[in-house]
């Protein structure tokens, strides 16, 4: 008989996005007239539909796919096609950092590579994760029974927490615009990081999926902007909110060609070939015409047309947040972020929150606990949904509070 994993075994049974379904599924099943009328506003899923000029890059490599001379079969790199590379590599350019398009690699979504990109580290690091969090970063450390410490953000510190200087730890979970709180790290507080993790020998990975949502100049869109960075930083940034491809995958990580680490017989390694050579016995690459959409996003049409969604959904971030200003309710986020964190009414649990927004609202959000221990207490709302919603969800907010 096979032994399984047992790190599986101390976890939670179902990710959090699967209980609050099996919960909303349960009420929609015992009130089915008031479950037509349910607005979601928890999971962090798009709904503008994608460029049209995206659409037209990708049904043209879809076409080039049908003829022999244009046929793309395996990709000879596993990286990416050099033409999105270098589409990237440009798009960085245009807000003043500079990354080789050698050191982009192209993957089906940043979810996948935050999770994956911990096969190339030993079991015996050290995790440091600030709390709350994207569940991804801590179930797949703990999946491989990693140590996992806790950096606390909170309502004193702004949902943007700074480290212990007192503490080590060997790789660091960094995420701004933050997912699930809206806060921001500011250059200094990045370069506070920075200098952290060069003192311990530490590597971030900076989640970058919210960047184009930023806009306040002084944020950083690119921990590549912070001095010092390349040596201790690997950057993941994704299409999913930038331009709608959550239903596409697609997006890319960014490790630099100056980021080594020493092994345990001294040599220098390079974190770049390491993950390369990962990728190419797991992944076989994302699809030839996704990436031909991929790239039209970073044309001057393609950007265009995709600040317009997101400035739609920036405008249903302020709805919202004029609201909560309304009645008075502390949040984060919502100004370089769409999502917008919420201190629960009257002190009540997050869970319970969810509960009472679910069966007198007929409104799903996504209850803070389920990031963190610190996000007991809060709850998270997202702005990627129809207008017309969102200004009815809130008004159905205003009526239960």
């Amino acid at each position: 008989m096979p032994t399984i994993n047992e790190n599986f075994l101390k976890m939670e049974k179902n990710y959090l996005f699967i209980n609050i379904a099996k919960k909303i599924k349960a009420y929609s099943d015992a009130n089915p007239e008031k479950a037509k009328n349910i607005i979601r506003m928890g999971i962090g899923d798009v709904t503008l539909p994608i460029a049209k000029c995206v659409i037209d890059a990708m049904k043209k490599g879809a076409d080039e796919m049908s003829v022999k001379e244009t046929f793309k079969g395996y990709e000879d790199s596993g990286a990416g096609y050099e033409f999105l590379r270098e589409a990237v590599s440009d798009y960085y350019k245009s807000f003043g950092v500079d990354v080789l398009a050698d050191d982009i690699r192209i993957n089906d979504g940043a979810k996948a590579d935050c999770g994956n990109i911990v096969d190339i580290f030993g079991d015996d690091n050290t995790v440091l994760i600030t709390d709350p969090a994207y569940p991804v970063y801590v179930d797949t450390n703990l999946m491989n029974g990693r140590k996992v410490i806790f950096a606390d953000s909170n309502e004193e510190n702004g949902f943007a927490a700074m480290p212990d200087q007192n503490v080590h730890a060997d790789l660091i979970y960094l995420c701004s615009p933050n997912n699930p709180t809206g806060s921001v790290y500011t250059k200094d507080q990045l370069k506070v990081w920075i200098d952290y993790a060069l003192k311990n020998n530490a590597i971030i990975i900076y989640d970058a999926a919210y960047e184009a949502f930023i806009t306040e100049n002084d944020i950083p869109r690119s921990i590549y902007e912070i001095n010092g960075s390349k040596k201790c930083a690997i950057e993941m940034c994704s299409l999913s909110k930038t331009a709608g491809f959550t239903g596409m995958r697609c997006g890319y990580t960014v490790v630099p060609r100056e980021l080594v680490v020493k092994a345990s017989d001294g040599t220098e390694v390079s974190i770049s070939q390491l993950w390369g050579r990962r990728q190419g016995s797991k992944f076989n690459g994302v699809s030839y015409p996704v990436q031909c959409a991929a790239a039209a996003v970073f044309t001057k049409e393609g950007l265009r047309e995709i600040k317009q969604n997101i400035q739609y959904y920036q405008e249903n971030a302020r709805i919202i947040s004029g609201v909560l200003n309304e009645l008075g309710i502390k949040y984060t986020g919502g100004k370089n972020s769409p999502y917008i964190w919420l201190k629960c009414p009257n002190n009540i649990g997050s869970w319970e929150f969810f509960d009472k927004l679910l069966e007198e609202a007929n409104v799903v959000g996504t209850p803070g606990a389920g990031f963190g221990k610190n996000g007991e207490g809060w709850f998270r709302l997202t702005a990627f949904g129809d207008r017309d919603k969102t200004i009815e969800a809130m008004e159905r907010f205003k009526k239960i509070i």
